[in-house]
């Protein structure tokens, strides 16, 4: 489920579970209205909101450090690029068909992932992936691209002791740089365990249901209930965002592939 879906869904609930505590709290007799049971149900309410303050905190404390981490991975997948093509260039003249690949992909890259943001001037196919596709990075045509350069190298033939070990460094570099965009691939993936999200948000509409119970009909409370709403709502949206670094409102920045290529077309 996309964040803003996510986000309604869980709005919507709460205020359901609301609209139901509203609705059958008329329907209790009088003994169920005590000032006892009042009581205890607040207490019962203060257990829950602590019990799901905290676990929306972890959760999103959890989402965080993912976004963060994805970041850091992006920014050493691009200077792994720029190492790469130093040993290239250092190798020799040989190597500027495997270059210019390397360029076309991180092009390519850089539109198919960033869509939204604008696209990277140069020759390179633009219309990799769907606007839909939510597995932008995991593209078997940006695959076959970076496996092309792979191939040109392990085509040359080293002319001398120099080229020979800059070539060895350009296999290994080569290869980093496959591990680190598997490595991206897999950390774009969501990481919440939907069942925990599902009793998370069992919890809330549980709270919210008890608000419906204890609060007074009139429309400053309705009001403050559905402010309340809107505010979890919107932390869960932010979470569910934080979650899928390259889709979304809040994204991984471009700027370090986007550096990167500049330093290819050097």
């Amino acid at each position: 489920m996309s964040e803003i879906g996510s986000a309604v869904l869980v709005f919507a609930l709460l205020l359901a579970a609301t609209g139901v505590g509203v609705w059958v709290r008329p329907l209790l007799p009088e003994e169920h209205k005590a000032h006892e049971t009042v009581q205890l149900i607040q207490l019962v309410i203060g257990m829950l909101v602590t019990f799901a303050a905290l676990v929306l905190g972890l959760m999103t404390a959890s989402a965080k450090s993912s976004f963060d981490t994805a970041s850091t991975d992006l920014r050493t997948y691009a200077s792994d690029l720029i190492e790469f093509d130093t040993t290239l260039r250092q190798y020799g003249s040989e190597t500027d068909a495997a270059r210019k690949l390397l360029r076309v992909y991180t092009a390519a890259a850089i539109a198919s992932t960033w869509p939204s943001e604008p696209v990277p001037s140069g020759d390179y196919p633009k219309d990799i992936g769907s606007p839909d596709d939510t597995q932008k990075l995991e593209n078997v045509r940006l695959g076959d691209m970076l496996n092309m350069v792979g191939k040109e190298l392990r085509q040359l033939v080293a002319h001398s002791p120099l080229q020979q070990r800059a070539l060895d460094d350009a296999l290994t570099q080569f290869q980093r740089v496959v591990d680190a965009r598997w490595k991206l691939i897999e950390e774009a993936h969501s990481t919440i365990s939907q069942p925990f999200f599902k009793t998370l948000t069992f919890w809330l509409c549980v709270i919210f249901l008890s608000f419906g119970l204890i609060a007074p009909r009139n429309a400053l409370a309705m009001v403050t209930i559905s402010l309340g709403a809107v505010s979890i709502a919107s932390a869960i949206y932010v979470m569910v965002d934080l979650d899928t670094p390259f889709t979304g409102p809040i994204v991984i920045s471009s700027v370090p592939m986007r550096d990167a290529l500049d330093h290819l077309r050097q």
